[in-house]
């Protein structure tokens, strides 16, 4: 019994070896006394001693790895190899979907054996909390070079500082059709999600934004005034475009000429006003549609301005998002017609966070 004794405290430690040593040791045994039997007197038979049953030695049980499932959530322990991409393919259908799985993981390191929760359901479309509303910041851009004077000119450095604060600090840049899906309460977006827009069609957005964004898995979206483009060394091309645009980036109208479409000029009765404010937004549309094979539902306002009357010809060439240059982030509840966004003018880092607010506080009890 010792040896026995022996082998039990040893298999506390988990060790399923030993198991197998205490069960070869009483077949031993038994297999003993078998062979012995011939040369032994037999012994009177005793009466059963009433004796209580040992313990069993139970085997540890590996987790499973899904402890529990329901219509709306699954509690998972993490395998080798499973991190939120693969699991947001295989519970949710779409590895893009990986933010779900990591937003309702805050802090938590996907690592095996580690318990977390994977929601099956779209909960809280509209980013409402008790104490206020998600809204989603929208960037602006011009263009880019090594050393910039103009405010609307973008240095490398200072562009692939402002991308890199974005990955390291939790930031999810969302195309315009997932926020359009956010605006018709169709689609929840992750906590922090920002939308990236670059304007006019200069050359730069392909030769320096477009790989800097590629090397930290962002896009963006080009707003681009048809009449600029493939106009010159500085000006993107439609080959550039297409290529962007196969890459995952969305291209969307600056209108034609890239005039005002709030203004009248001094010339122009009201007919013809309204004249050109049909043909810019139309014709615009219509060039990107066929150059890109596309239904173009994006839209920039030069300059950032609107009018009523421009909306309503906007709604009826089957724009779904417009955007002006008033500053501030977009709740679920925005006029997508006439959203906000904020033009990255400064280059220190501080002013790119401010514009960063995800979340506004307001009491709604």
């Amino acid at each position: 019994m010792g040896i026995i004794s022996r082998m039990l405290h040893r298999y506390k430690g988990g060790d399923i070896f030993f198991v197998f040593l205490i069960a070869a040791w009483f077949l031993l045994q038994s297999s003993c006394a078998t062979l012995d039997i011939s040369k032994k007197t037999p012994e009177p038979a005793l009466e059963p001693v009433s004796k209580k049953p040992e313990p069993a030695i139970l085997e540890e049980k590996p987790i499973k790895p899904l402890v529990f499932r329901s219509e709306d959530y699954v509690v998972k322990v993490l395998q080798d190899g499973e991190n939120p991409p693969v699991l947001a393919k295989r519970f949710l259908g779409d590895e893009k979907r990986a933010w779900v799985i990591e937003d309702a993981n805050e802090d938590i390191a996907f690592e095996k054996d580690q318990v977390i929760v994977i929601p099956l359901k779209q909960e809280n479309k509209g980013g409402l909390r008790l104490d206020g509303y998600q809204a989603v910041p929208v960037l602006v851009y011009h263009r880019f070079a090594e050393t910039c004077e103009s405010s609307l000119c973008t240095p490398i450095s200072v562009f692939d500082q402002q991308m890199r604060y974005l990955k390291e600090n939790g930031y999810r840049v969302i195309s315009l059709g997932t926020l359009l899906d956010f605006f018709e309460y169709r689609q929840a977006v992750p906590k922090r999600s920002v939308v990236i827009t670059i304007d006019d069609g200069y050359k730069s957005a392909y030769d320096i934004a477009y790989p800097i964004l590629k090397g930290y898995g962002f896009s963006a979206t080009l707003f681009i005034y048809t009449d600029f483009v493939g106009g010159g060394r500085i000006a993107i091309s439609w080959d550039q475009l297409r290529e962007m645009k196969s890459e995952g980036f969305e291209v969307g109208s600056h209108t034609l000429s890239h005039c005002d479409l709030a203004k009248k000029k001094e010339d122009e009765d009201d007919q013809a006003y309204v004249a050109r404010i049909k043909k810019e937004l139309l014709v615009s549309k219509q060039i990107i549609d066929k150059e890109l094979g596309q239904d173009t539902m994006y839209l920039a306002f030069p300059y950032g301005t609107y009018n009523q009357r421009v909306l309503r010809i906007c709604d009826q060439a089957g724009y779904k998002i417009a955007f002006s240059v008033k500053r501030g982030g977009n709740p679920f509840f925005a006029d997508p017609l006439a959203l906000k966004r904020d033009q990255v003018l400064k280059r220190d880092i501080n002013s790119f966070i401010a514009m960063l607010e995800t979340f506004h506080e307001l009491s709604l009890r």
